[in-house]
């Protein structure tokens, strides 16, 4: 009987869309439930007063039969649907570039490596002007996706101005399939520590990690810092495969409980890899979620690594996708996983106002405590494979406790006012060529060489003002160094991409630079394999 529960759930809303009525011998609903579901959309499809949408009467009938569940079971539209399924293969079909829209023009920010755009020439800060010949200016975001995107082996002509030549040029660009890579950077910092950011864990992202290590070692990696902050989650098979690239032998990773033993499952390191001897730091923050924590939780539970940053999210859900007839689906929470220790990670959502609330509200102070030490009498305590308290019920509490550093308002302004952006594009439009002259072939030059002089500074204070972004001198010289920061970041990511971007920002990111300092507590760890 167990195994037809999930079937029941599908051919209810098979029948709902199709307009069957089943069987209440076969699919058994108390008290007649969906009889009475039916007659009610009928009712007041037939005879409300004014015409009505059948597609949205079930659409809202739907959510609102799930909206007194948990926060993560969820209705997604077909759009949507589409979109998110993009999101977890990895790829899309389309011509390639990252763009933004300034001042009701489309901006190329960068092509994407190995895109068709990048190989018909296409450039950072080119502004695309015409889609077939016809005006591409005024449109939104997803008016520039249905233009651009499209089968592939399809073509689209596009016209392009390019400010470094004043002029136009005209481009027959053939969409192809374009990669999404969760391994958004990987590089070494200061030519012995591994940095790897991942942002999601989609069907691909195992293999970009594998792959990113791989080439890191190569370089010299000895020692790794995995960013997994404002990663979301994903696909909890990848975050297991992750998982085991740090863990050995046959060791518990995850495992989840649901109503139905169906749901139940183990999930065990399979086989060794050489990044278990890397003394190991996981980055996290309020962000991070679900399939972060499920790596996260494990690494913490075996002694294995340190956790540094705020504490996680604490989404401890597994949903189970059903697809509909109309390529919409719902998001069904079927089981609670749980860390090798027993910790059951979902914070409580019995009001969900306040679940999302508490996350932005939650105030962390640094602090250096391996073994955990708070006294919090609510906290559930387990134990990790060599004794360290650790909490369960409320995300992954992290061993040292790094806050990120709240920004000011002038620093508020100008990054929601895409001020940085829109001033660097501005600045490359005139001085890129000479700088990619400089520069293009040595990032490490760049990073040790460029920067910005005091009449530019001036300049980009000027630009803010005329965009009404209001500061004092106090303002600007207190957050000085990150300022001009950030805008050599823009200019990094333009020559070298994301790894330009990162390589820049890692030297004030307050969470990654105080992380390198407890490299030898990680090593010293009783799980750490390289012991």
């Amino acid at each position: 009987m167990k195994k037809v529960i999930p079937a029941v759930i599908i051919s209810i809303l098979l029948g709902f869309f199709l307009g069957v009525k089943l069987d209440g011998l076969l699919f058994p609903l108390k008290d007649n439930q969906l009889d009475k579901f039916e007659k009610a959309y009928k009712y007041t499809n037939f005879f409300y007063v004014d015409s009505l949408d059948g597609k949205k009467l079930v659409d809202n009938a739907i959510e609102g039969m799930l909206k007194d569940l948990d926060p993560h079971s969820v209705y997604i539209t077909p759009e949507e649907f589409s979109f998110e399924e993009e999101e977890m293969r990895g790829n899309f079909e389309g011509i390639g570039i990252e763009f933004q829209i300034l001042k009701d023009t489309i901006v190329v920010v960068s092509p994407i490596t190995g895109g068709p755009s990048e190989s018909v020439g296409i450039q950072s800060g080119d502004r695309i002007i015409k889609v077939e010949g016809k005006d591409a200016t005024g449109l939104t975001n997803d008016d520039v996706i249905k233009l651009l995107r499209g089968k592939k082996g399809t073509s689209v002509k596009v016209t392009v101005f390019r400010p470094s030549i004043n002029s136009n040029i005209d481009f027959t660009i053939v969409r192809d399939r374009i990669n999404l890579n969760s391994v958004d950077v990987s590089l070494l910092y200061d030519g012995k520590i591994g940095y790897l950011n991942l942002t999601r864990f989609s069907e691909t992202s195992a293999r970009e990690v594998i792959e990113a290590l791989n080439r890191l070692r190569k370089e010299g990696m000895e020692k790794l810092v995995l960013d997994l902050r404002n990663n979301p989650g994903g696909l909890l098979t990848q975050a297991f495969n992750i998982a085991d690239l740090f863990i050995d032998s046959t060791k518990m990773i995850v495992y989840t409980k649901g109503r139905y033993s169906e749901f139940d499952e183990e999930f065990r390191a399979r086989r060794d890899y050489p990044f278990e001897k890397l003394p190991l730091i996981i980055l996290v923050n309020r962000g991070s979620a679900s399939a972060s924590e499920i790596v996260a939780g494990a690494v913490q539970d075996w002694d294995r690594g340190l956790i540094v940053g705020e504490t996680t999210f604490g989404k401890g859900l597994v949903q189970r996708q059903f697809v509909l007839p109309d390529n919409s689906a719902l998001r069904i929470t079927v089981s609670k996983y749980y860390t090798p220790s027993g910790r059951e990670i979902q914070r409580n959502y019995k009001n969900k106002d306040e679940y999302y609330r508490q996350i932005h509200d939650r105030e962390e102070t640094d602090t250096v405590n391996i073994n955990h030490n708070y006294e919090d009498s609510s906290a559930v305590i387990y134990h990790t494979k060599h004794g360290r308290k650790v909490f369960g019920g409320g995300g992954i509490t992290p061993d040292i406790i790094i806050d990120a550093e709240n920004s000011s308002d002038f620093l508020v302004e100008l990054r929601k006012n895409n001020i940085y952006y829109r001033f660097v594009r501005k600045y490359l439009d005139k001085n890129g060529e000479k700088i990619r002259n400089i520069y293009s072939a040595d990032m490490n030059k760049f990073i040790k060489n460029f920067d910005f002089n005091s009449d530019e500074v001036n300049d980009f204070l000027r630009f803010a003002k005329n965009n009404n972004i209001k500061f004092s001198s106090a303002d600007f010289q207190r957050d000085r160094k990150f300022v001009i920061t950030i805008l050599k970041a823009f200019v990094a990511r333009d020559l070298y991409k994301e790894k330009g971007w990162y390589s820049v920002l890692l030297s004030i990111d307050r969470q990654f630079q105080n992380a390198l300092k407890y490299f030898d507590e990680a090593a010293n760890l009783p799980g750490f394999y390289g012991n």
